[in-house]
């Protein structure tokens, strides 16, 4: 059985960017490339970033949900999503998470929780390239994702 992400791409990924971290992230409008910087959070294989539903990378990903995402040596492409407003009661444990990750900025009045276009997009990674001490790492998100799927429903 091929490592579609061995562990110490793993390892890497939590040390990197399972913190608040800035990563470009790319969508696409009107056929091209449209990039901006965000504040996110990685865990286990997608990155989260709280916005506002109104904003244009939520309508661009809404309209084609292709992305691409660039910081701290690692690039990759997946597939964004809405995961709708920060007080949705699905959303609790993850919107306590990214509160306690992004802590430094998070109350200076930039989110309102009370808001429902406050959301949190999800980045969930198909493929990416990590480079680590001179070792490259060509991960698969996708198929480290569906490997573990398989193994949960035995």
């Amino acid at each position: 059985m091929a490592d579609h992400f061995p562990q110490a791409a793993r390892e890497v990924m939590e040390d990197r960017f399972g913190r608040d971290t800035v990563l470009s992230l790319a969508t696409v409008e009107e056929g091209g490339p449209a990039v901006r910087l965000v504040n996110a959070y990685y865990e286990d294989g997608a990155f989260y970033v709280i916005t506002h539903a109104l904003s244009g990378k939520v309508r661009q990903i809404e309209r084609d949900p292709a992305v691409a995402v660039c910081g701290e040596w690692f690039t990759a492409r997946g597939r964004g999503e809405n995961l709708g407003w920060l007080g949705r009661g699905e959303n609790a444990a993850l919107a306590a998470r990214l509160r306690r990750v992004f802590a430094d900025w998070y109350q200076n009045g930039h989110i309102d929780e009370g808001d429902p276009n406050s959301c949190i997009l999800c980045i969930r990674l198909d493929s990416g390239v990590l480079m680590s001490h001179g070792t490259r790492y060509d991960i698969d998100f996708a198929a480290a994702r569906a490997a573990k799927e398989r193994g949960s429903k035995r």
